[in-house]
């Protein structure tokens, strides 16, 4: 069964989300090609897969599908596929080289044409209907065997669904600081002139087009997720998913940066451990609060919505809610770790619990 998912992990920024210390230390400070040359030398000499290793786990695990373990995302649609439907069916998923292979002629063999920050699961004719075209905006909807997408396609450009059109900017930008020539590697780079008759030249594009991609989609739970994930394997990062502001410092834009209360709003949960039963208060940023109606939430370890503690718009300032180890249906859960989100508006705070019984 194909369905559309919101590339959003709920507990992921506190889960997953741990770049190594000292991981950016060499590019503290630094701008233009310095910032650029130094981010290479970080990211530089990753540890390399096969294409093979790429069909057979390492995909599966950076792309699964956080609400069904036994599926991956579909990058340019969203669509949830089932794991084991890897093939040339239209009806199948394959890898997909987000910078084309043709630009740059590096194919599928390591680094460049096995790299996982930049190759991702995708439906087949979907893929073969993206080919090696550059991005772009504009074109018409491109309607797939399975149905509409809401990409578009023209004869120079795709455009992806909105929820990753900043994922593909950043997969570009970490491409072209990634491979910078040298050792029998790509010199990639990226460009407002796209050749009109690509010959195997290592440019992608549309640069300005990718810029405003990444200032209107800026990185998500998803992808900080996937990032380490992909560090996992490689043991190297795409510097743009830590530090998006490192867009603008080196090819120029306006900087992206999250949105920042005064005052973040703070979550905690006591007794933890707990049983029977745990509180978990809040306070939110005085600036904002009440605005929004207030969403208490509470996951398992596979990212899946076990209840719904409250959903409130009258709360403007601090409150509380105890949870009792029951999901939905109010089935009492099995003994365990579990995460809450506490969210209002722009303003999000996360925790875990552990249910001993």
């Amino acid at each position: 069964m194909k369905y559309k998912i919101i590339l959003f992990l709920l507990f992921a920024a506190s889960l997953w989300a741990d770049i190594p210390q000292g991981y950016y230390d060499d590019a503290a400070g630094l701008s233009g090609t310095q910032l650029k040359a130094a981010l290479h030398n970080i990211i530089d000499d990753h540890v390399e897969y096969s294409y093979n290793d790429l069909r057979d786990f390492v995909l599966k695990d950076t792309d699964e599908d956080p609400n069904n373990t036994n599926n991956v995302i579909l990058l340019y649609t969203g669509w949830s596929y089932p794991k084991s439907s890897f093939g040339g069916g239209a009806s199948d998923w394959n890898r997909e080289h987000t910078w084309a292979k043709s630009h740059g002629n590096f194919g599928t063999s390591a680094p460049a044409g096995t790299d996982a920050h930049h190759i991702r699961p995708t439906d087949v004719t979907v893929n073969s209907a993206r080919g090696n075209l550059d991005f772009d905006n504009g074109g018409t909807i491109y309607v797939d065997g399975d149905g509409a997408t809401e990409c578009r396609r023209d004869d120079d450009s795709w455009e992806p669904w909105d929820e990753v059109k900043g994922d593909v900017a950043r997969m570009l930008f970490y491409m072209a600081v990634r491979y910078e020539g040298g050792g029998g590697e790509p010199d990639l780079e990226l460009t407002d002139t796209v050749p009109s008759s690509p010959n195997y030249e290592p440019l992608h594009g549309k640069m300005s087009t990718l810029l405003a991609w990444h200032q209107q989609d800026p990185p998500s739970a998803w992808e900080e997720l996937r990032n380490d994930k992909v560090y996992s394997y490689q043991e190297n990062r795409n510097p743009f998913i830590d530090h998006p502001e490192y867009v603008s410092l080196i090819w120029g834009g306006t900087a992206v940066q999250p949105e920042i209360c005064s005052q973040p709003m703070v979550a905690t949960a006591y007794p933890n451990p707990f049983n029977p039963s745990t509180t978990i208060s809040f306070s939110l940023d005085a600036k904002i609060a009440g605005q929004q109606p207030v969403r208490v939430e509470v996951f398992n370890v596979k990212g899946q919505q076990i209840k719904v503690l409250m959903v409130n718009s009258e709360i403007s300032g601090s409150g509380s809610v105890t949870w009792d180890g029951t999901d939905n249906t109010n089935a009492t859960q099995s003994s365990g770790v579990y995460f809450y989100r506490v969210t209002s508006g722009i303003q999000q705070a996360y925790g875990k619990v552990l249910m001993i019984k």
